[in-house]
């Protein structure tokens, strides 16, 4: 039997497949979820080796002490993420205190409870918003929005806290993450095909990096338990670049639908992103972002095992299976 794993965020998008892919692996994992009447996702909840606890920013030390009892891992996915009308008067303070001090304070615990490994799902926001050349763990953090500021600072708490103890801290930063059960915009994008909307993209020449739900998934488990990891910093990413009508031209593939794309001049529509208040959505549809991941690949020896096209169609499959249930139950 393998560490016992505390999982933060154990029924989110992220936190489900990997406790699923650690079970698989002979890992007793603790969940930690934010209610106890929240019901977790049924293909991860009938397991010995699995249980549940509450855990989250309102604990208690001695709650999180308890959850942490036992505990060799902590995986820490939970986070306040992107959040697409953010009504918050401070979304700065809103983002700190949940992925930083939060971050802080639950890695602090378990350094104290003799944790010995702490892995942390950052972003690559942390690094930016765009590249002329792809980004790497070298680089200068210069985080543009609330969230990646808040994402870079809890990164450096926990270098903190991992050199005034004895507990490993490995940091993951993430572009996009996409696969069954993804939602924000890819799945906005998603619904637009489905529906066979017109998309102004054809004369996109960006190139940005993405990564799969089971690559990711599979670099989180590399560095949960491979002791080269440790005190690491890590960039993640499918390794298969794409423009984005790339992007789309392969999903409305996967999907089994005709996409129309026509060209308009990126100023055009950044002039209209501006217009409606969607500058930053827009940036990110022309603009280029590129991870460098030969670090993990050469250190950890890891490297994506699905391929973008697996990756895309897995989650077309999942969307259409979505699209039909619904369908037929309303």
């Amino acid at each position: 039997m393998g560490d016992r794993i505390l999982i933060t965020g154990a029924t989110g998008f992220i936190g489900s497949a990997l406790s699923q892919y650690l079970l698989e692996a002979g890992h007793p994992v603790r969940g930690a979820i934010r209610a106890s009447k929240r019901i977790p996702r049924r293909e991860i909840s009938e397991s010995a080796n699995l249980e549940w606890v509450v855990l989250h920013d309102h604990s208690t030390e001695r709650e999180t002490d308890e959850a942490l009892q036992g505990v060799q891992i902590v995986v820490h996915l939970a986070a306040r993420v992107h959040v697409m009308v953010d009504e918050a008067s401070d979304p700065l303070h809103e983002f700190r205190q949940i992925n930083c001090v939060w971050t802080e304070r639950l890695a602090a615990r378990a350094a104290a409870q003799g944790v010995l490994r702490f892995v942390y799902l950052s972003s690559i926001k942390v690094n930016g918003e765009q590249t002329i050349v792809p980004f790497t763990e070298q680089d200068i953090p210069k985080p543009q929005d609330p969230y990646g500021v808040s994402k870079w600072e809890a990164e450096q708490a926990l270098d903190r806290i991992s050199k005034q103890t004895r507990m490993d801290v490995v940091i993951v930063r993430a572009p996009l993450v996409y696969g069954p059960g993804v939602r924000g915009n890819f799945l906005q994008l998603l619904n637009i095909l489905r529906r066979g909307i017109p998309l102004p993209l054809a004369g996109i020449r960006n190139q940005r990096s993405f990564v799969y739900l089971g690559n990711l998934v599979d670099a989180l488990a590399r560095c949960v338990h491979d002791p080269r990891a440790a005190g690491r910093t890590y960039l993640v990413s499918d390794g298969e670049d794409l423009s984005t009508p790339e992007l789309v031209r392969q999903l409305s593939v996967a999907m089994r639908t005709n996409v129309c794309l026509w060209t308009c001049p990126t100023s055009i529509l950044s002039w209209m992103g501006q217009i409606v208040g969607k500058r930053a959505m827009i940036d990110r549809l022309v603009g280029s972002l590129q991870v460098n991941s030969s670090k993990i690949q050469t250190e950890l020896d890891w490297h994506p095992p699905f391929t973008v096209d697996a990756g895309l169609s897995e989650t077309a499959a999942w969307f259409r299976a979505r699209t039909s249930i619904r369908v037929v139950t309303s």
